[in-house]
């Protein structure tokens, strides 16, 4: 399968694509790119989008209004006027009457809502909010804590309690993480490695799309232009078709590793130092597996990509078969997504181990977590065997189809072209 005729075609798309302009400016651009993604999804988090909130806090009782406004007053979002808080006291059976009154100034945004604190929430911690929006989870998460401490200080008063440990009790707890591994010693776990679990996913999705389609766009090109057909004068077809993977996934592979360079020189040298919660936990290893899978990932979807373009006599028709391989790689980016909350779910376990899906999902997961050897090495070689059997199976399809034109072939056509012995 690989010889001087298979490197004459692969060093021929070497030539044609490292030198390119299209390598060059995506080589350049997409770290500018996932920078850019990044810091609008920093920016995107930390923006609330809540703009001037206006509440009203309303207590059944004089004692529980005074020591929810003394908690309220403390808070830093009321100090800097970013909420406006009016306090006051309304038995329960007037609210009701109160809510009509204020309805119009809550529809028209005048007003975001009324706390309702009843003397029931002294048992059982349970207050109402009346809002156009009242699931809004960044206004309860800031006003929920100051309510809580004026409750639960009320609560414990009088029982023999100091200041100090009413204040332990109203306190929520915190977590400080930390990663427990077998090989390194344990230690604070910060947010370095889920943005290179994210990386990861988001490189490998966009290079085999990216590299995919232009495999496409070439194969059906030579088709048409007839160029292929003086190529099949020299070399036979599962050369041609060999030659044109190997280097389209070559090239790919060095674009990849430029853009993996600054992570590389992160960990091995002390050039850099990053903020303590930014630290990777990476090493060089994981990125050396992370290349030789996306190599194995690229010469798999290459085929699939290949057949396909052999299939069809323009780009147009050839969408068609080129969306059910967009989906091997788009289900996969959405799996890794996911595991950026549950990297130890069942669903993410499991398609690190299918092939196809591994392709994207185990580097991944190994960013986010250890993973057992033995997983990693049943993954690795499932995705052999379907390199294997990707490459017989789009060699079929390439040797008849990439010399039929006219007539667009119908799917149960390339069936039978399987079935071809040669």
């Amino acid at each position: 399968m690989l010889n001087k005729k298979t490197l004459a075609v692969m060093k021929r798309e070497l030539r044609e694509k490292l030198f390119s302009r299209s390598f060059i400016l995506m080589t350049l651009l997409i770290p500018l790119f996932m920078f850019g993604i990044l810091a609008l999804q920093t920016y995107f988090v930390s923006f609330s989008g809540e703009g001037k909130v206006n509440l009203r806090v309303i207590s059944a009782s004089e004692d529980i209004t005074e020591k929810v406004r003394s908690e309220f007053e403390q808070e830093d979002f009321v100090k800097d006027k970013s909420y406006t808080i009016e306090f006051g006291t309304l038995e329960k059976g007037k609210l009701s009457e109160y809510l009509d009154k204020a309805r119009q100034e809550i529809v028209d945004e005048k007003l975001t809502g009324v706390v309702y604190i009843p003397s029931e929430s002294l048992k059982e911690k349970k207050v109402e909010y009346y809002s156009k929006t009242p699931n809004n989870p960044k206004v309860q998460e800031k006003i929920k804590p100051a309510i809580n401490k004026a409750l639960s200080s009320i609560y414990f008063t009088g029982k023999g309690f100091t200041s100090g440990d009413i204040k332990f009790a109203s306190d929520n707890v915190g977590f400080n993480g930390f990663k427990v591994s077998k090989e390194s010693r344990i230690e604070e776990a910060g947010y370095g490695n889920q943005i290179l679990s994210f990386l990861f996913s988001f490189l490998l999705y966009f290079s085999l799309l990216f590299t995919g389609s232009i495999m496409l766009r070439s194969v059906v090109q030579e088709k048409n232009n007839r160029i292929v057909e003086v190529l099949l004068s020299s070399v036979e077809s599962r050369e041609l078709m060999m030659g044109k993977i190997l280097g389209s996934s070559v090239t790919a592979l060095l674009q990849m590793a430029i853009w993996l360079s600054p992570i590389m020189v992160l960990i091995s040298t002390t050039w850099f130092v990053l903020p303590p919660e930014l630290i990777l936990s990476i090493n060089p290893m994981q990125l050396l597996y992370f290349l030789v899978n996306y190599f194995v990932g690229l010469v798999i979807y290459m085929g699939l990509f290949a057949a396909v373009g052999a299939i069809f006599d323009n780009e147009q028709d050839a969408q068609s078969g080129m969306w059910p391989i967009m989906m091997l790689i788009m289900i996969p980016f959405f799996i890794a997504l996911s595991m950026q909350t549950n990297p130890g779910s069942p669903l993410v376990k499991a398609s690190s181990l299918i092939p196809f899906a591994s392709i994207i999902v185990m580097p991944s997961r190994m960013a986010m977590t250890d993973v057992p050897l033995w997983e990693v090495l049943i993954s690795f070689g499932l995705n052999i065997l379907m390199l294997v059997l990707v490459i017989l199976l789009a060699g079929k399809i390439y040797r008849v189809g990439i010399l039929m034109t006219g007539k667009k072939p119908k799917w149960s056509e390339v069936v039978q072209w399987l079935r071809y012995k040669y």
